[in-house]
């Protein structure tokens, strides 16, 4: 009985330490607001985003401004021209919001998420994404400090 017990203790704290840390996947864009991971095949378009740092301490992303059609299905070419790792994640402002906060707890996580990418300094990865809704949504590096230094900015999409 002890000995089942100290197991069942030893897994919940080994299960616990599991979840706090590492990556996760499956769940942080809306796929009804946002739209769905799209198809490599049906590129419309594709674009370059800039990940980087200025002499001032401001994180940026060029373009400042994202604009696509409804339906629209586009290949984000992301490049961290910086010194320092970042990630794209394209979400609503309040999922950002509250994704921003999960991380500030939980501390160094990585994303598995078809709507996201974390890059380390020089690297270059991509996000194939259909903007199946019109709205107004947002991109932004969630990482501790990184959206608070400028590193976010609007997706429309008409």
């Amino acid at each position: 009985m002890k000995t089942l017990l100290l197991s069942t203790a030893v897994l919940l704290i080994l299960a616990t330490q599991t979840l706090a840390s590492g990556t996760h996947g499956g769940g942080h864009a809306d796929k009804a607001s946002v739209g769905v991971p799209g198809n490599a095949a049906h590129i419309d378009r594709t674009i370059a985003v800039k990940m980087m740092e200025t002499d001032d301490g401001q994180m940026l992303f060029e373009p400042r401004t994202l604009k696509f059609r409804k339906g629209e299905t586009v290949k984000l070419v992301i490049t961290n021209a910086g010194e320092q790792e970042h990630e794209f994640v394209l979400d609503t402002s309040e999922k950002n919001v509250a994704h921003k906060a999960m991380m500030e707890e939980m501390g160094d996580m990585e994303h598995d998420d078809p709507n996201a990418i974390r890059l380390e300094p020089g690297a270059e990865g991509e996000i194939v994404w259909t903007f199946s809704n019109t709205g107004t949504f947002e991109y932004a590096c969630l990482m501790l400090g990184h959206y608070e230094a400028g590193m976010h900015g609007p997706v429309a999409v008409n």
